[in-house]
């Protein structure tokens, strides 16, 4: 299993908002027009999220929002699937690529590269 590259800081940090890691390639969600590209395991990137968007949070590893706090619907949501999750991570839209392999800690609110095997 790739491993985070724990010698380099984190990409992006956020508010904790549910506890737990997850690894998984990156996929931004910029609207429901995005959910079809969705895979399990996927770690989804967003500015926020609202109720049409539970769907995705039985298929995602994690979740990182760029904005909202601890009583988010992001960070509801994560809590009652059991998935990590960072809120109000500023800039993570621009900063995570699309498809890139991420750790998402979301006991300590950051995100790291990952490097392959």
């Amino acid at each position: 299993m790739p491993q985070r590259d724990s010698a380099q800081a984190p990409i992006v940090t956020g508010v904790t908002a549910s506890g737990g890691v997850a690894v998984g390639p990156v996929r931004l969600v910029r609207s429901v027009d995005d959910f079809d590209a969705v895979r399990p395991g996927d770690v989804i990137v967003c500015r926020t999220t609202d109720p049409a968007w539970t769907m995705l949070f039985g298929v995602a590893a994690a979740v990182v929002t760029e904005t909202g706090g601890i009583l988010s619907h992001a960070a509801i949501v994560a809590r009652e699937f059991g998935i990590p999750a960072v809120v109000a991570a500023k800039g993570a839209m621009a900063a995570l690529a699309n498809h890139r392999t991420v750790s998402v800690d979301g006991t300590s609110g950051r995100i790291h590269a990952v490097v392959p095997d």
